[in-house]
């Protein structure tokens, strides 16, 4: 029996791996080692390792890693004690392929604690960009840390090969956080109404904005930007938390100062799949700077009001509307983004991240690559190729 890995470090890549997850334990060839680490042990983010728990999940190991604060030293602080929990871990619970996802310095510790261990490494939705956050630089990092890459498009798929990966270790899977869409039933409006106590009327904006990480010390103008834009509205907002960055803890606060004033405002801690999707599908748009308005949003011919450059450089489909950290700026999108004009524009839009079966073609390989010298043992790839 293959030991599988995965590491999970919040609820932003637990969505994702869920239909992995499901298939990694209904295999019986197989066996799910999963590590609950970050912000899901942490309080502060809502402590979703419960969420986890409920769905079925039994963590093989927990490692705390989130500290109190979020100064750039803390950060610091972070990964290295992730460094030193995924090593103690890796010591006695050493799974046979491990599975890290996206580009969290949470989930950078795990990566890069497996290299002197030699345990193989497969990256899910590397290749990206996110020019605006630290998280760029970490996410090819972990390209370079990994033997086998699960990317979400053809263009993902070259820019990882242009990091001198070859081409045999590039799969082009699509991205697995989308498959459950296939066979996907929205929770009815009334139940909605009733779990998130706000009442919806169709005008329902979702706002979620996480730091600028390259720009962490002018956090607290940039949330401010966009709070002045929704003051001058009065459609029901949702708001979500913001990642463990720097600068997460400021604009929280001043989120909670905005929703003590707005009534027709809330913020959840966590959603879970299901309720977040069924939103989406309720939602008139999309406002901040979240990766969920590039790759989900486009499936339910949501419009998204992007801010800044966090998600710059990411393929984006015709949803997206950018716009500046600028108050009046993000007030002209969403205005432009609830014209009937526009929305009819996305009617039938294609999402370029889905593929339907991303989750299928994950676990059939983790399950069927040789795990031997050839793998492990890397070399840079200097020539362009197609990738298949």
């Amino acid at each position: 029996m293959r030991t599988i890995g995965v590491v999970t470090v919040g609820r932003s890549d637990y969505g994702i791996y869920l239909p992995i997850l499901r298939k990694i334990q209904n295999d019986p060839e197989l066996k799910l080692m999963l590590f609950a680490a970050g912000m899901h042990l942490s309080p502060r983010h809502g402590s979703t390792i419960q969420m986890i728990e409920a769905d079925g999940f039994t963590p093989a190991e927990r490692i705390e890693m989130i500290p109190e604060n979020d100064s750039p030293r803390d950060i610091v602080h972070a990964i290295a004690r992730g460094l030193q929990g995924f090593s103690d871990v890796f010591v006695h619970n050493s799974p046979d392929i491990l599975v890290v996802l996206g580009d969290r310095f949470e989930m950078y510790s795990a990566a890069l604690a497996a290299l002197p261990f030699t345990i193989p490494v497969a990256h899910i939705h590397g290749g990206e960009l996110t020019q605006g956050a630290i998280d760029d630089a970490l996410r090819h990092s972990m390209t370079k840390l990994s033997h086998l890459h699960f990317v979400s498009t053809q263009e993902y798929a070259k820019r990882v090969m242009q990091l001198g990966e070859a081409p045999w270790r590039i799969i082009v899977s699509g991205a697995p956080g989308l498959d459950p869409l296939d066979d996907f039933v929205p929770l009815d409006r009334i139940d909605l109404e009733k779990e998130i106590g706000l009442s919806l009327n169709g005008s329902l904006l979702i706002v979620t904005y996480h730091p600028e990480t390259l720009d962490y010390g002018h956090a607290g103008e940039q949330i401010d930007q966009l709070l002045s834009a929704l003051d001058k509205s009065i459609q029901p907002m949702l708001f979500t938390l913001p990642n463990a960055d720097m600068g997460g803890i400021e604009i929280t606060k001043r989120i909670r100062t905005f929703l003590a004033q707005h009534p027709h405002a809330r913020l959840v801690e966590n959603l879970g799949t299901q309720l977040y999707f069924s939103l989406m599908k309720l939602a008139a748009v999309m406002v901040g700077n979240s990766s969920s308005g590039i790759i989900e949003a486009p499936s339910f011919e949501l419009p998204v009001v992007n801010i800044g450059n966090r998600q710059s450089g990411r393929v984006r489909a015709s949803n997206v509307i950018d716009v500046r950290c600028d108050s009046g700026e993000i007030l002209d999108g969403i205005q432009k983004a609830q014209d009937p004009a526009f929305k009819q524009s996305l009617r039938g839009l294609h999402n370029p991240y889905h593929s339907g079966n991303a989750a299928t073609i994950i676990v059939d390989t983790l399950k069927k690559i040789p795990l031997n010298r050839e793998l492990l043992v890397k070399e840079f790839y200097d020539e362009l190729a197609v990738v298949p």
